[in-house]
């Protein structure tokens, strides 16, 4: 049973992860929607809260909502 509140679209995308102070972290965007997306990344030394750029230039702020040993799950803020 879906429990989202909304619909994520299937797509695969480059993108950045940008943590304060610098950092930047490649990922691949799997499925995104208005609410957040689904992130191919190792989660190992990612923050709860960073910026997501898509590969559009897209800057959008994000929290972690869960991790698994490749992928995460962020919500955007």
């Amino acid at each position: 049973m879906e429990k989202r509140a909304s619909t994520r679209n299937r797509i695969l995308r480059p993108g950045t992860i940008e943590i304060d102070g610098g950092g930047v972290i490649s990922c691949m965007v799997r499925n995104l929607s208005s609410a957040g997306a689904m992130l191919d990344v190792s989660p190992v030394g990612i923050p709860e809260h960073f910026t997501l750029v898509l590969s559009d230039g897209h800057h959008t702020p994000c929290r972690v909502a869960w991790r698994k040993p490749n992928r995460i799950g962020v919500a955007f803020d």
